[in-house]
């Protein structure tokens, strides 16, 4: 699914942040990417995302060299993945639902698909209550768990997960590597980069 020749990145002008990174990650696999804040983990999550680009080296994904892909080609790709960002990047101007179906209606998903479907996942996620609720209304665990369904509503091929703890207490932690284990036993690939070496 994920393969990584030789691929450096750098930004602007300094040092590499990553360099020779040769690996490969295959479909329906679960990985955790570990190291002390600032190792380079989120950097390695972008490329993966396809938000950065290598500066050298080679990266293939769904089977597509990623240096010799059009600017139109990635949002086809980019659809395929699911990311759970660090800082959740949730919509304060938009409800729980319209942050969730956001993927799906970029997609033009039919609205009765799209509320069943947001419907279910947040209710899988337990907050099936809360639809309507501002992001801003809910505690920091309860929004990382909207920021899980977004990722995961359109049942992506590749779920990307950024410190998806670190704002949350172990209870909650834990009850969210169990959702992530679902997901990945629906098929999914699964790489969670985290520094909690308990998780």
């Amino acid at each position: 699914m994920i393969v990584f020749e030789n691929v450096g990145y750098r930004y602007g002008v300094g040092p590499e942040v990553l360099h020779d990174i040769s690996m490969s990650i295959g479909a329906g696999s679960f990985h955790f990417l570990t190291g002390p804040s600032g190792a380079g983990k989120s950097t390695l999550l972008g490329l993966m995302h396809l938000r950065l680009r290598p500066t050298r080296g080679y990266l293939t994904l769904f089977g597509q060299e990623i240096g010799a892909l059009r600017r139109r080609e990635r949002p086809a790709l980019r659809r395929r993945i699911g990311i759970v960002y660090q800082d959740f990047r949730l919509l304060d101007h938009l409800s729980v639902f319209d942050n969730v179906a956001l993927p799906l209606r970029l997609a033009r998903e039919r609205e009765r698909e799209i509320k069943r479907n947001v419907t279910e996942i947040l209710t899988w996620v337990g907050l099936g209550n809360s639809l309507n609720a501002s992001p801003r209304a809910l505690s920091g665990g309860e929004q990382q768990r909207v920021a899980i369904a977004r990722a995961v509503v359109n049942r992506p091929s590749l779920l990307l997960a950024d410190e998806p703890t670190g704002s949350v207490d172990d209870t909650i932690g834990f009850r969210i590597m169990r959702l992530f284990e679902e997901l990945h036993r629906l098929g999914s690939s699964v790489v969670v980069a985290t520094h909690n070496k308990s998780l």
